[in-house]
């Protein structure tokens, strides 16, 4: 393990990074009607500003873990956290919907750059008894980025327009670059084969699955061009992904560094949670763009006003989440886990049965509370019961993968509702009455006529059951979590299978921080 003599001070100066590019995935959705007006744009490309941060954000994360034992962990957190801050200037200034989308990648790149190296700064620092402390900052800034970002979005929106959700990481990236430089020490290097095929098919596969399923409806899922349908790029999508995993087989077998350690699915536990964080990933992202739509388009609520909505959810995941971390150590997280998905869904659908013209707004106050009951009983469980049972020179690897998943799972469920809502406006809106301004199924732009509001109110009520039912699934895979094993967190000693394998050795993870398996 690397001598390192104030390991928290580093730690936190690379929390504050970590948290700005985690709110950058949530922060979006409560602005995108005004900049749907702003930028004279519909909604789906609206959506793909999100979409295309995501995609850029998850595709590389698989690498960039090695590209920081290559080069130092410390030294491309500061790259990726500059390419994060100057993307997020640009999205700013950016005068039309393309050059934000073009920016939104850059800064994806830059956050997926940042994201793998708070892990393994964590694994190298820390020692043993102390790094399960450590584990659970990290994991709880990851979740209240989520619930933090939408408020945070609308204060910043109404106050000052919404190109400051995006100057405002500039200030805060220069804060992080300096507190890094000085606090986070540089550490040993290692040398790593690197996947590039393994890169290009991931990023190929996932790219036309994510293009496929958002634009179908604007190409009423015909012909894109020439002889190229939305269904033959879906198709291929899933045959190149399918490749992918095939040739992370052949390499993991001739010896090499599959992007993709397949090895760890051999775990229940690892395979069933990476399963369950892909469908939590999918509705938390997926959710709130809909019922942001009705708050804003349908209600007249401000940014401010339909975030502040969000506040039960987020005081009340607060409030559990550290109850039952203390507790999922003693009962089978499955349980834990089972009730906050099943709750998550319920409170869903509660929400879709809400959305209508007349709804008192004080009512959604009600699943907003009950979302926050699922939070407090869903991160902490899921990813306690993900990892739980890998041996520790394989948790960096683990990490990684289950990262990586909950963002692809962010990607499709982005994707997956911009097609969804464009498919239920053009059911649910009726045609427009002689002088009436008509709102086409991807034409509207925000200014929505009261002839208007039953129909879109429908549409959003509608779309909000697929996250709905996304996260059920999660539920239902949950179930089948196995007891974990009594290996009791990092700092615990080996087993005696463990120690005669070499793979309970703490030294194992110290020498490599955790990465040797990535």
């Amino acid at each position: 393990m690397e001598n390192v003599t104030k390991p928290w001070p580093a730690l936190w100066s690379l929390v504050v990074g970590f948290f700005m590019i985690l709110i950058d995935t949530t922060i979006v959705s409560v602005a995108n009607p005004r900049i749907m007006e702003g930028l004279h744009t519909d909604i789906n490309a609206v959506i793909w500003v999100t979409s295309a941060y995501l995609l850029a954000y998850a595709v590389p994360l698989l690498i960039t873990g090695r590209l920081g034992d290559r080069f130092g962990p410390k030294n491309l957190y500061l790259i990726g956290l500059v390419v994060f801050t100057l993307a997020s200037l640009w999205c700013g200034l950016s005068g039309d919907i393309a050059t934000l989308i073009t920016a939104r990648v850059i800064q994806g790149i830059g956050a997926a750059m940042m994201t793998p190296q708070t892990m393994a700064v964590i694994t190298r620092i820390f020692p043993p008894d102390r790094r399960g402390a450590a584990m659970g900052l990290w994991g709880a800034t990851a979740g209240m980025a989520i619930l933090v970002g939408p408020i945070l979005g609308g204060v910043l929106v109404d106050g000052f327009g919404w190109q400051w959700i995006f100057f405002i990481n500039v200030p805060i990236g220069i804060v992080g670059f300096i507190l890094v430089t000085r606090l986070v020490p540089k550490l040993t290097t290692h040398s790593h084969k690197f996947d590039v095929l393994g890169v290009l098919l991931s990023a190929a596969g996932m790219f036309l699955l994510v293009f496929g399923i958002q634009e179908g409806q604007s190409y009423k899922w015909g012909t894109v061009a020439g002889p190229i349908s939305v269904w033959g790029l879906i198709i291929a999508g899933l045959v190149v992904l399918a490749l992918f995993v095939v040739w992370q087989w052949v390499l993991e077998r001739r010896g090499g560094e599959p992007l993709l350690p397949l090895g760890l699915f051999k775990d229940r536990n690892f395979s069933l949670g990476n399963a369950t964080i892909m469908s939590v990933g999918f509705t938390i992202t997926a959710f709130p763009l809909p019922t942001i739509f009705y708050y804003q388009v349908v209600r007249g609520l401000t940014p401010t006003q339909s975030a502040l909505l969000m506040i039960p959810m987020a005081v009340i995941s607060g409030g559990l989440a550290p109850v039952v971390g203390r507790l999922i150590d003693r009962i089978n997280p499955r349980w834990f886990a089972a009730f906050g998905l099943v709750c998550l869904s319920g409170a869903l659908f509660w929400t879709g049965a809400l959305l209508k013209p007349d709804t008192a707004i004080w009512m959604f106050l009600l699943p907003s509370a009950l979302q926050g009951v699922a939070n407090g009983f869903i991160w902490g469980p899921v990813s306690n019961a993900t990892t739980r049972n890998l041996p520790p020179r394989q948790a960096g690897a683990g990490s990684g993968v289950f990262n990586t998943t909950r963002q692809i799972g962010a990607v499709l469920g982005s994707a997956a509702i911009a097609a969804l809502i464009q498919a239920r406006l053009a059911v649910e809106l009726p045609a427009a009455p002689p002088g009436a301004s008509p709102a086409g199924e991807s034409g509207f732009t925000g200014a929505l006529p009261p002839f208007l509001h039953e129909g879109f109110s429908t549409a959003m009520s509608q779309s909000v059951l697929l996250p709905a039912f996304a996260i059920l699934v999660g539920a239902a895979v949950a179930l089948f979590y196995a007891k974990p094993k009594v290996v009791q967190g990092w700092g615990a000693a080996p087993s005696k299978e463990e120690a005669r394998s070499g793979e309970g050795e703490p030294e194992a993870v110290s020498r490599d921080g955790g990465q040797r398996n990535r």
